[in-house]
């Protein structure tokens, strides 16, 4: 066997990157979706072993909605991505490519044992070029194909040793080719068929028989006329060991699926779902279809479901006629390579099994699958084709003339697959571009048009969105999916009416319950959404609450088992205030998936209405034990945290908090509630920071920038208040405490009275019985020596809040004043200056929540003492309980705030 030169690897490796290097400005599309971005195999935080438990797309392969596809190995290097890239989609695309340059060199490796160097050479080059392959290089999930293929051809390279000099087995490279074919069928289950690639190779290379000499060998052995030849005693030995440990890959298998396939609708392939004889012909007309995307790659799609390819009905369907045509080929083919015993023949056979074999698990034949034809599965099937067409050009290119042609006809047919391989991949730089390629190719598929006004919706332009959806139901009518994506995009243009129209026309597709019969096996899991789309669209509306309720128990009874059903009744359970039985539906929905952490946060919600604030910790725990950057469950742990008041909580409550700006660095929220804790460690400094970054993250937001001049204000930094509150009231002029804040600041700090009193007034016009403010303008009144004003304004807040001793004392305190003014002969009028008593009156009540009052001292305590020395006495209890005061105003913000 001719080995690969390192030029060989070079020309092959510069072909490959001169037609995908273009693939790296991809980005994720199609089913790259499901299986990159949402999929939580992938994060660092999930563990391994999920991606032996877990399907493809990261789906619990014991879950009925689980496609059933087995690959841990192919998840393992996308994991691999995201450790060193995350999801920089580039990384993931030049890994595909790598690997197709290694796919083609071992290919090229296998060339060799059946063809000569330069046609080797010829299939080797066509396959690294041909168009039909940019489904498995350039869409990320067709990395699948990639690894098998690797792992299937070097298990192939490993057998082809496991026969001796004197045809004795040597059992390395056997036991070498089982645990290659375990890697590559964990790769893609159609890896296990290089068994049988292997077995072609065994019998009619390595052995050199013939179909009529091995028939003769067996019936002589049989009838007793002559024992086995030492060489078929070998090659029998070798084979059933190879096909029994194959067995016990396949039980492994359908053990790892718990014996079930996956469910399929007629909308993925219509053809399983038709009577005979339209099924049989249906499928077998398939095979014509794959084999001339092969032979002419022209029209490229990335989706051949739903109407794409029409049914063949009738016998008289003359597309029948393309059935038969490609039967006889390949039977001619296969009868003359079995027959003949000339090396051409044992190319021709190793051909067709590269063909046929791998082809196998995809034609629908034997067992259903989820799509009609797909270009990707038709990877290593090209193997066998490119050496036909390489050993081809080897027969014609014995004479000169012949091989000047066929060299021609190989240069242009390399060229031409180059630029459409290299055009093909531009094709799939968005979800936009390669369904809109796609429908150029077929009008028939309404999946098509439903994608690309998923595309289109995904750009927020639901106009046009709608109108694609509109024709994938006037494409495919029965199209339960496409109705539901009308429905959406309506409720998104907020035609409430016509959304409700499209999500009952599409309930009214859905299958009726039979008695007796698994709903679950009769429609697509997905397409029970219909009931809970429509239920979410209602529960908007107050008077239909019970109405929605009553789809989501229709959905749940269809389907006990379906968990979005739980979830949605839990959330409009708690919006209906019925506390435990959305707590019931949680607790179901934990029972079918417990590793849920959005579940988990969902039960921890409703702990918190339920005034149940130690289960809400554990529950929060649980979510962020499964997903340790659960957002929500980070932030609103750490404020349940932080309105406990337990200081032995801050320390965790401020981890988790920096935790979410780490994840939600332009949240203003997740800094505005750092500064709160600072505030209440007493770390003002800090404090002051966190609610500046929240200011600068939200402008005007409201809660950090109240906070923050209270901060300021509690510091003794009123001049800083003033800007705060005055930020703050430009963007929310109706904010009274605000307001009440800055027009003490005004009075007390900068004796402008003037300011403070156009803040009280702005209160009263807003509020006419706000009595703090009503009290603090009496205050103003007597600050600017108009004791009958203010004698008048008490009067009218007492009349506000007659139970409240503070006024009813301050009133007398007034009054008494102004008496004794009148006994000195001094009327009272406006503009006098306070005695020492107006002290008292500035003074508030402890029970009351004002910013700047505290409460009054006796009336003879304050006679009995001079002004200046009764001032300088009280004034550091008098800021003590302001401050006191301040901290109440404080709390009962944070509690009201929600912004």
């Amino acid at each position: 066997m001719a080995i690969v030169s390192w030029k060989e690897v070079l020309l092959l490796t510069g072909l490959v990157l001169g037609c995908y290097w273009n693939s790296l400005s991809c980005g994720f599309v199609f089913d790259d979706v499901s299986a990159i971005l949402d999929n939580k195999d992938l994060r660092p935080s999930t563990p391994v072993r999920n991606l032996f438990l877990n399907d493809f797309w990261g789906t619990p392969m014991a879950e009925e909605r689980s496609h059933k596809s087995y690959r841990p190995l192919t998840v393992l290097t996308f994991r691999l991505n995201y450790l060193l890239s995350e999801l920089n989609a580039a990384s993931y695309h030049m890994f595909n490519v790598v690997l197709h340059v290694v796919v083609c060199t071992l290919f090229l490796r296998v060339c060799r044992l059946f063809l000569d160097r330069t046609s080797g050479l010829v299939a080797a080059l066509l396959f690294a070029v041909h168009p039909v392959h940019t489904e498995a290089v350039t869409g990320v999930v067709g990395r699948a194909e990639l690894l098998s293929s690797i792992f299937l051809l070097a298990a192939f390279l490993a057998f082809t040793k496991s026969t001796g000099t004197d045809r004795s087995i040597v059992w390395a490279p056997v036991a070498l080719t089982v645990v290659l074919v375990a890697a590559a069928t964990l790769c893609k289950e159609q890896g296990i068929t290089v068994v049988g690639i292997c077995c072609v190779y065994e019998v009619f290379v390595a052995q050199g028989f013939t179909l009529p000499v091995l028939l003769d060998t067996l019936r002589q052995a049989l009838q007793g006329k002559g024992a086995f030849p030492y060489g078929v005693l070998q090659m029998l030995l070798k084979l059933i060991v190879l096909v029994i440990s194959t067995l016990l890959l396949v039980i492994v298998r359908v053990q790892v699926i718990q014996s079930q396939l996956p469910v399929f609708t007629r909308f993925d392939n219509p053809a399983a779902v038709s009577p005979a004889p339209a099924r049989q012909l249906t499928f077998n007309y398939l095979l014509p279809v794959n084999a001339w995307l092969l032979l002419n790659p022209s029209e490229l799609c990335c989706d051949w479901t739903m109407g794409t390819i029409p049914l063949v009905e009738s016998a008289l369907d003359r597309r029948n006629l393309a059935t038969v045509v490609f039967y006889v080929l390949v039977g001619l083919l296969a009868y003359s390579s079995v027959t003949c015993q000339h090396s051409s023949a044992k190319t021709v056979v190793m051909a067709l099994s590269l063909m046929v074999l791998p082809f196998i698990p995809a034609s629908n034949l034997f067992f259903p699958v989820g799509f009609v034809v797909a270009e990707r599965v038709l990877y290593v099937p090209s193997m066998g084709f490119c050496v036909l067409v390489a050993h081809g050009f080897k027969m014609a290119s014995h004479t000169g003339f012949l091989k000047k042609i066929s060299c021609l006809m190989i240069g242009l047919l390399l060229t031409t697959h180059a630029v459409k391989t290299f055009n093909r991949n531009w094709d799939w730089e968005s979800e936009y571009t390669l369904f809109t390629s796609a429908l150029k190719v077929n009008k028939n598929n309404a999946k098509l048009w439903n994608n690309v006004g998923h595309a289109l919706e995904n750009q927020n332009n639901y106009a046009t969105a709608l109108r694609y959806f509109l024709q994938a139901t006037v494409v495919q009518p029965d199209d339960i999916g496409a109705h539901m994506n009308v429905g959406r995009t309506y409720k998104n243009l907020n035609k409430s009416r016509e959304a409700e129209d499209a999500y009952l026309v599409a309930k009214s597709l859905m299958p009726q319950v039979i008695p007796g019969k698994k709903y679950a096996t009769r429609v697509a899991p997905n397409h029970l959404n219909v009931y809970i789309n429509l239920a979410n669209l209602i529960r908007a509306n107050q008077s239909r609450l019970e109405e929605a309720d009553q789809l989501y128990r229709q959905a749940i009874s269809m389907r006990p088992d379906f968990k979005q059903a739980y979830i949605s009744r839990g959330e409009l359970l708690l919006k209906m205030n019925k506390l435990t039985e959305a707590r019931d539906a949680y607790l179901r929905a934990l029972e079918l998936d417990g590793t849920n952490a959005d579940l988990w946060y969902n039960l921890a919600i409703v702990n918190i209405e339920m005034k149940e604030p130690s289960e809400a910790l554990k529950n929060f725990q649980h979510a962020l034990r499964l997903s340790p950057r659960h957002k929500l469950a980070l932030f609103n742990s750490a404020l349940l945290m932080q309105e406990s008041g337990e200081p032995k909580f801050w320390a965790e409550a401020k981890r988790r908090f920096l935790t979410y700006v780490e994840e939600e660095p332009e949240d203003a929220n997740g800094y505005f509630n750092l500064g709160m804790l600072a505030m209440d460690s007493k770390e003002d400094s800090v404090a002051e920071r966190w609610m500046l970054k929240a200011v600068s993250l939200q402008p005007g937001f409201r809660s950090a920038l109240f906070n923050l001049a209270l901060l300021y204000s509690q510091s003794e930094r009123q001049p800083d208040a003033l800007p705060v509150l005055d930020e703050l009231l430009s963007h929310h002029p109706e904010h009274v405490k605000g307001l009440i804040l800055k027009g003490d600041i005004l009075m007390n700090h900068k004796k402008d009275t003037n300011g403070a009193k156009t803040c009280f007034q702005r209160i009263l016009t807003m509020d006419p019985g706000n009595v703090q403010a009503k009290h603090n303008l009496c205050v103003v009144y007597f600050e600017e020596r108009d004791l009958p004003g203010a004698e008048r304004c008490l009067e009218e807040t007492l009349a506000l809040a007659p139970h409240e001793d503070y006024v009813r004392r301050h009133l007398a305190i007034v009054r008494g004043k102004m008496a004794a003014m009148s006994a000195a002969g001094h009327p009272p009028t406006a503009g006098e200056k306070p005695s020492p008593t107006e002290e008292e009156v500035r003074q508030e009540s402890p029970n009351q929540k004002n910013v700047r009052k505290s409460p009054p001292g006796s009336q003879e305590d304050v006679e009995q003492s001079e002004p200046d020395q009764r001032t300088k006495v009280q004034t550091s209890d008098i800021e003590q309980k302001r401050a006191a005061a301040l901290k109440r105003l404080e709390d009962i913000e944070r509690i009201l705030t929600s912004d």
